[in-house]
């Protein structure tokens, strides 16, 4: 099967996001009570434990580079690659399988850091991808393990490559996508990892009849199988399949409406070609993972769940068969389909307590490298060697978060004014944790943080927010609202054209709740988030501005008008999607209606302090949707305390600039919700490329840094 997953620029699901984190597969869930705490989880809360007795967990250990991560083991079993820094900036590392301690850096990135990266077949070359500060411009690079020789493999300046295929069956090849000839499409090249050499494939045809192309699928042969396209006339989405005796050269295979279009669309092949794998909601609610016989058109459900959609799949690295489907409602759980990999499960969940992932295998798939999840601690890594059935313990992501007390991240689901069921997730203070019939007295700070997409979704895990915000005293919650992914079809929908309508209601009543819980001082809320959760910030201060004490918006659209006007051209054929699932952006009535649903048209109402955090190469959500608000807030004489970053897009990749939002982002959030911090150092701003155009004065310690800076 091709390797889809690798593609580097934005699907229709992580669109607007600051980043889609790799989701942890699971073990069977713990059993719970009543109010959804895990039964485990409550022994760790009765220690006496005062927040007094915990120290401040250093900025730096949190959003810092990690020591170790993302391990690899190449195809043929010869080689560990991981990502771990070089002066300070990530890179990828390769060692002969066994003996880590032999590990060298291979790529010597200086800027950004390298973030996705990957074997090729040939087991001779890492390829990973970069940008050049945060524009998602991607290209791809093959760096050779034996001297370090990277070679550009795609070369073009202001152009997005997709990596749209990497198979063993073309071991000295890849598959990418280029949007060089037309902006707006992506045409696929093959591309010669070793000389560079690249020719065209398949050209791009733009539109097919009513729609406009979205992407290819194609096979471990490389050949373009299908193609699909959103229709432009009622948002629907079509698959089609190559005919060369058809007019276009393209027959349609199957169709979804708008209502599946987020829960519907083919995986890959398996290794005959002959079989279509595909996550498929048409017919029901939740997104079931299906199989096609391409020859007798034979439709079978291999794996579905009534309260979740398919999470993930672990598929034979030859094969292509399907083994094993995530789901992942409250929290990820495995089903397995394969006998032959059961024991190696059973064996490995005795391990380590988290929550297992398989991440990376070998060709004769003799060989693992698995990952254990945990909500108070690091990843987890181990090699395992299916033939010996014995584990061998790698490294933990970061050893520095040793020595710390973290708070358990607790599922719990809330039910919204009119009657959905909103998965979220609590984490409180150490020292605070509920018993059997107690909730914290007193009622804590609460920091309401809300998910980027918004068609994507929180999970439970180690996060670095949560742990800071909690270990500063307050608690922190987190909500998967109406629109959110991976709760079913009908779950996404309820959300159509409710941004700052139902989608923010659910956010007021998970607010309530946490008031009515007797967690929450309903003076002492915060909302803060990143993309559309930058705009759920701005709308909490702008919508209901007597809720929240005080908001952070990282990178948030303040005019959905101009949001949706200045979206990059290769989006052009989610336009449609955004008409139905936001609002119609090219008709007066539409205008009028994503008017009324802007924070720009209310920035009268704001009562409350507000931090805006913006990268200025930001493709989704340009810096001019900051600017206009903050300019806005000025000429009314509204504070307002504005942190750009030059060299950074949709989220701050580099760890000196991300140190110093956090920083700014403690201090004030201490000032305004009353809870501890850890002072601004001269470091952090000194390292970093933040400005401040607007309110540094507002922040404790911030304005007396910048002019040393």
């Amino acid at each position: 099967m091709t390797h889809h997953f690798l593609r580097a620029t934005t699907s229709l699901l992580a669109m607007l996001t600051l980043g889609l984190g790799a989701g942890a597969a699971a073990q069977e869930v713990a059993p719970r009570t009543q109010d959804g705490l895990v039964e485990r989880d409550r022994a760790q809360s009765t220690a006496p434990l005062t927040l007094a007795d915990v120290p401040l967990v250093p900025r730096a250990v949190l959003f810092g580079n990690p020591e170790r991560i993302a391990p690899r083991i190449s195809p043929d079993g010869r080689w560990l690659s991981y990502l771990a820094p070089v002066d300070g900036v990530m890179n990828v590392w390769v060692a002969p399988i066994g003996d880590v301690a032999a590990a060298r850096p291979i790529t010597r990135d200086n800027n950004r850091g390298v973030r996705i990266y990957f074997w090729s077949h040939t087991n001779e070359h890492v390829l990973y991808l970069q940008d050049k500060g945060g524009d998602e411009n991607w290209r791809v690079y093959a760096t050779r393990i034996s001297d370090g020789e990277t070679r550009d493999l795609t070369p073009f300046d202001g152009v997005a490559a997709q990596i749209q295929g990497v198979s063993h069956k073309r071991p000295g090849e890849i598959l990418v996508g280029l949007n060089n000839r037309a902006p707006q499409f992506h045409d696929l090249h093959i591309v010669d990892i070793a000389t560079g050499e690249m020719r065209l494939l398949q050209e791009n045809p733009g539109v097919i009849g009513r729609g406009m192309v979205q992407g290819f699928v194609t096979d471990n042969e490389y050949e373009v199988r299908f193609v699909s396209v959103m229709n432009t006339d009622d948002g629907s989405a079509s698959v089609l399949r190559a005919d060369p005796e058809s007019e276009s050269g393209w027959t349609e295979y199957l169709s979804a409406p708008m209502e599946d279009t987020l829960t519907t669309s083919p995986v890959g092949f398996d290794d005959s070609g002959m079989i279509l794998y595909m996550i498929d909601s048409r017919g029901r609610n939740t997104a079931a993972l299906v199989s096609i016989n391409l020859e007798n058109d034979n439709r079978r459900v291999i794996a579905a769940d009534d309260r979740s959609d398919v999470a993930g799949v672990l598929t034979h690295p030859v094969t292509g068969k399907p083994q094993g489907v995530m789901f992942n409602y409250t929290m990820p759980e495995w089903r397995l389909l394969d006998m032959s990999v059961t024991e190696d499960f059973r064996r490995l969940e005795a391990l380590d307590p988290g929550r297992l992932s398989v991440v990376s295998r070998t060709l004769a798939d003799d060989h693992w490298i698995v990952q254990f999840s945990h909500d108070t601690g690091p990843t987890r890594y181990y090699h395992w060697d299916r033939t010996a059935r014995e584990a061998s313990f790698l490294f933990a992501a970061r050893t520095d978060l040793d020595g710390y007390t973290f708070s358990p991240m607790r599922p719990v689901v809330i039910r919204s004014r009119d009657g959905l069921d909103l998965v979220s997730y609590l984490t409180l203070p150490p020292g605070r944790e509920p018993g059997r019939t107690a909730r914290p007295e007193p009622r804590l700070p609460l920091v309401l943080l809300v998910h980027g997409g918004p068609w994507a979704r929180d999970s439970w895990g180690f996060n670095p927010t949560h742990q800071m915000l909690a270990n500063r005293g307050y608690a922190v919650l987190s909500v998967n609202f109406r629109g959110s992914t991976g709760f079913g079809k009908d779950f996404i929908n309820a959300g159509n054209r409710e941004w700052a309508g139902a989608m923010h209601d659910d956010l007021i009543d998970a607010v309530e709740w946490a008031i009515g819980e007797g967690f929450a001082d309903r003076d002492r809320v915060a909302i803060m988030g990143g993309s559309y959760g930058g705009y759920a910030t701005l709308v909490g201060l702008t919508f209901t501005p007597e809720v929240f004490a005080c908001g952070v918006d990282i990178v948030g659209p303040s005019n959905i008008i101009t949001l949706l006007e200045t979206i990059p051209p290769y989006w052009a054929p989610a336009v449609r999607m955004f008409k139905d699932r936001v609002g119609d952006h090219t008709t007066p009535e539409g205008r009028a209606f994503l008017k009324e649903r802007s924070p720009l048209t209310h920035v009268d109402n704001i009562q409350r302090p507000l931090l805006i955090a913006q990268g200025a190469n930001d493709p989704r959500v340009k810096q001019s949707e900051s600017d206009q608000i903050v300019e806005a807030m000025t000429s009314r004489g509204i504070p307002v305390t504005y942190v750009l970053y030059p060299d950074e897009g949709h989220g701050f990749a580099r760890p000196e600039n991300r140190l110093s939002f956090y920083a700014v982002t403690d201090a004030f959030l201490s000032e305004h919700l009353g809870g501890r911090h850890e002072p601004i150092s001269s470091e952090e701003v000194a390292e970093s490329t933040m400005t401040v155009p607007s309110g540094a004065a507002d922040v404790p310690g911030l304005a007396e840094l910048l002019p040393a800076r």
